[in-house]
């Protein structure tokens, strides 16, 4: 993703933070009404790995007004069911080809494919990012928002806006300058996030969750044009090593998976993280608003993080436009009143998912496995997970 290498304008009506999926969204619902912009990101390219790489059914439904959805999904893989196994044993299969959506199935799509396709969506409609600004102050005042930042040889500068929109992540400037809390805590157990080449016994159209012991595993097939048996692994350690090897992954597949022919071939790239639960206590200050990362953060069960963010700018940014084409500005209430909950639901599921998936006592396992291959088989249960997973409640 190039830099836009003009300089930045003195004053705009909206100034977004961050150009992830949240941001970019953002910026492509307002170039569409007509609003002006300036779409600042601190990195010198946006993505270049895969990081989120579930799409799920409402967030295509998202896409698809924005005229994109199909475009994504020629480049990302169909996905239409989600299981759940321990060891050899599958416990529980939810499909979600039965939804009421033009989309009943998830799309693994990386997340660089994904902003790829956002950002040439935002250059149609005469937008672009701003690379790379450092935002080192955002401050609500006289009538507008004063933002400061720093440019790639260290120069300051300042744009004044109508508003803001934070969208730069969990460790938010913008969050952190409108002096918003951001509530809840920190997983006990870091995660490996990596995408591997490899042998795997379980067929390229579901994501399989593995319950052990030792930990929770999520392994989800990805786009494979470029290299074969492309597959994504999550899984949680107690101690993850900074960039897991191929034996690395090759050990928690070997010690959780379904067992059969496993074989890790490549690593095509790694990392750690530690997951945090929170959500931001106000997604609103004044003239500041919040979305994606920088309001609500949430374990990677379900793969609802990314989704939730492209939702949340998808609403913002055509309230924020009618308030500047003359609306009251009490509309922009409604947009934490909205968004805020739902992301609240998402992290107590989240939460609930994490915590089922990372029992280690022996008779509380068993009795999960139990609840799980039994309440599943009841179709309402199904249909009721199904939808929650591919957020079409959140319509």
């Amino acid at each position: 993703m190039n830099t836009t290498q003009n300089p930045l304008p003195d004053s705009t009506s909206v100034v977004i933070v961050g150009a992830g999926p949240a941001g970019l969204t953002a910026a492509i619902t307002l170039a569409d009404a007509g609003v002006d912009f300036v779409l600042l990101d601190r990195l010198t390219e946006g993505a270049n790995t895969s990081r989120a790489a579930v799409v799920h059914a409402r967030t295509l439904e998202v896409l698809h007004e924005l005229g994109i959805a199909e475009e994504l999904i020629a480049k990302g893989l169909v996905v239409p069911r989600f299981t759940v196994h321990d060891g050899a044993r599958t416990l529980a299969t939810i499909r979600f080809d039965g939804l009421p959506t033009r989309y009943p199935y998830t799309l693994m799509a990386p997340q660089d494919t994904t902003e790829a396709v956002l950002l040439a969506r935002l250059r149609k409609a005469g937008g672009d990012v701003h690379r790379p600004y450092q935002v080192t102050r955002v401050a609500d005042e006289n009538n507008g928002v004063t933002v400061e930042y720093t440019d790639s040889v260290g120069a300051t500068g300042t744009v004044r806006a109508d508003y803001v929109i934070g969208a730069d992540g969990m460790h938010s400037v913008v969050r952190e300058q409108a002096g918003i809390g951001f509530t809840g805590d920190t997983y006990p157990t870091s995660f490996v996030l990596a995408d591997v080449r490899m042998d795997w016994p379980i067929a390229r159209d579901e994501v399989a969750l593995h319950l052990s012991p030792e930990g929770v595993t999520v392994v989800a097939p990805l786009p494979d044009e470029s290299e074969p048996n492309r597959y994504r692994v999550v899984a949680t350690l107690d101690e993850a090593p900074e960039h897991p090897t191929r034996d690395d992954i090759q050990t928690i597949l070997d010690t959780r998976g379904p067992g059969g022919d496993v074989k890790v071939r490549e690593v095509l790239w790694s990392s750690r993280f530690r997951v945090h639960h929170r959500v931001a206590d106000h997604y609103r200050a004044g003239r500041i608003l919040l979305a994606g990362d920088a309001a609500h953060v949430h374990s990677p069960a379900g793969g609802q993080g990314m989704n939730t963010g492209i939702q949340d700018a998808a609403t913002l940014g055509p309230l924020l436009a009618r308030v500047l084409h003359g609306d009251p500005t009490t509309l922009l209430d409604t947009y934490e009143t909205t968004r805020r909950p739902i992301a609240l639901a998402v992290v107590t599921f989240t939460d609930r998912m994490t915590r089922m998936a990372t029992l280690r006592p022996r008779p509380a396992r068993t009795l999960r496995n139990l609840a799980l291959s039994t309440l599943t088989r009841i179709p309402a249960i199904r249909t009721t997970l199904a939808h929650r997973l591919a957020e079409l409640a959140n319509r």
